[in-house]
């Protein structure tokens, strides 16, 4: 019987290695491949650009090791909604869930898909217009969440297989950009007092949620800590490595891209990473390797279509009015959670730009997040006696470097895109409507039960 279980629980729980995976896949996607463009139409020094990308790495990381310590403590799938549920009250940990409903995993899973979508167009041989990029970046949706609605074997090797191949992919492109690069761009990392008055504009404070969106992932662990066979011991050395990983990954790459194409190039462009080959290997070599990165995307897809239906799974299991999106295989595999996100993704594709869907969910998922590290703090003074299998290193400092750096961001959204910010607020008021009918629902169901 003893080896019987062992055996079922190797092929029902996700390993360490496969919850990495889905770390690294969630973070490395279409934020670091968009959004330096991005970045360079407001901001025209190196050393400031770089240094968006070594603020938001070390924002992750402290984000990093703060959830360590929710996971490890709280091990239930879910994420933010567990957590959220937990320090602050039920309500917040449905708002939560419903943030990730319809937008914090669905609108991202759009926006990598759209970028799929651009890089194909720009790599393939043939004039690709508007409609046949809706239509393949659905068509990336839909092949996705058929594959990770069969079951979790399955879905973890997908996951697995896709992060290693991007892990190579951009390492060799990291050498081959400092190697091969016949017209290298001068590059002075050396601050000057302008670079550190540049750092201290709105614009800047708005590029920094380009980066802070393309670090978003670094907790994607969280929401499959259930479904781990040990995530107690295994959950904070899997954020952290994942995290540390990707930091170092982004930085250097970014480099290349800068070290590879000049920043006229690159300026106000999505697909930099093209871009940056084209400079690199020429014509046809620049479309090989753009082809490669634009596969690259698939993992993201793939990674969010995984974690981000856990989230609506633990809704689904706690309410019962949302009771169908609890729905699930034999395998235990949320298959129709999976539908509903990626459906909503797809309308996001079919109405939403670019640049929409990336200040706006970069900015929601910013605020849950900031909300879920405070509850550390609640947790802690509420719950002393809560079991903490690990505590956060460095606590109460590097939850407060989280807390400010995010906090500021958001404040600079805030100033510079206001209507994001109505919009945001807009969906948290519907979701406690949706709560509080939730909660009646239920209410009006008990004595039924009793």
């Amino acid at each position: 019987m003893p080896a019987s279980h062992n055996a079922v629980m190797k092929h029902t729980t996700y390993t360490p290695r496969t919850a990495t995976a889905i770390i690294i896949a969630n973070m490395v996607g279409v934020g670091v491949f968009t959004t330096l463009g991005l970045q360079l139409v407001e901001i025209n020094s190196l050393f400031a650009v770089m240094m968006l990308w070594v603020i938001g790495g070390i924002s992750a990381l402290c984000g990093a090791l703060s959830y360590a310590e929710l996971g490890a403590s709280l091990p239930r799938s879910g994420g933010e909604y567990t957590f959220l549920g937990e320090a602050y009250h039920p309500a917040a940990g449905f708002i939560s869930g419903w943030v990730s409903a319809t937008i914090g995993f669905a609108a991202p899973t759009a926006a990598v898909a759209i970028a799929f979508a651009k890089y194909s167009g720009a790599v393939l041989p043939f004039e690709v217009g508007d409609t046949e990029k809706k239509i393949i970046a659905c068509s990336l949706v839909v092949l996705l969440a058929a594959a990770h609605a069969l079951s979790r074997r399955i879905s973890g090797q997908t996951q697995t297989i896709f992060t290693a191949i991007k892990l190579v992919v951009i390492a060799a492109f990291i050498i081959a950009a400092f190697a091969l690069t016949e017209m290298p761009q001068p590059i002075d990392l050396i601050p000057s007092k302008e670079d550190f008055s540049v750092m201290t504009t709105t614009s800047y404070g708005v590029a920094l949620i380009f980066a802070s969106y393309a670090y978003t992932g670094w907790n994607a662990a969280t929401y499959v800590s259930g479904e781990m066979e040990n995530p107690q011991r295994d959950l904070p050395r899997v954020l952290l490595t994942g995290t540390a990983l990707v930091t170092v990954l982004y930085f250097f790459l970014n480099l290349a891209f800068l070290y590879a194409a000049p920043v006229d190039a690159l300026k106000g462009q999505v697909e930099v990473g093209y871009i940056a080959a084209d400079n690199i290997f020429g014509e046809t070599g620049g479309r090989i390797v753009g082809a490669m990165l634009t596969l690259l995307l698939i993992s993201t897809v793939s990674a969010m279509t995984l974690a981000g239906p856990r989230a609506l799974q633990a809704l689904g299991q706690d309410y019962h009015a949302m009771r169908w999106l609890a729905k699930s295989t034999d395998d235990g595999v949320p298959w129709f959670a999976i539908a509903f996100q990626s459906a909503i993704a797809i309308l996001f594709i079919l109405t939403s730009s670019f640049k929409t869907i990336l200040v706006f969910a970069g900015s929601m998922l910013a605020f849950n997040s900031l909300l879920a590290i405070v509850g550390l703090f609640l947790l802690r003074w509420r719950q002393p006696d809560l079991p903490r299998p690990y505590k956060t290193w460095g606590y109460p400092f590097v939850p407060l470097i989280y807390l400010i750096i995010t906090a500021v961001t958001l404040i600079f959204v805030v100033i510079d895109s206001p209507k994001a910010a109505l919009g945001g607020l807009g969906l948290i008021i519907v979701g406690f409507a949706v709560w509080a009918l939730s909660e009646r629902f239920n209410h009006r169901r008990r004595p039924r039960h009793d």
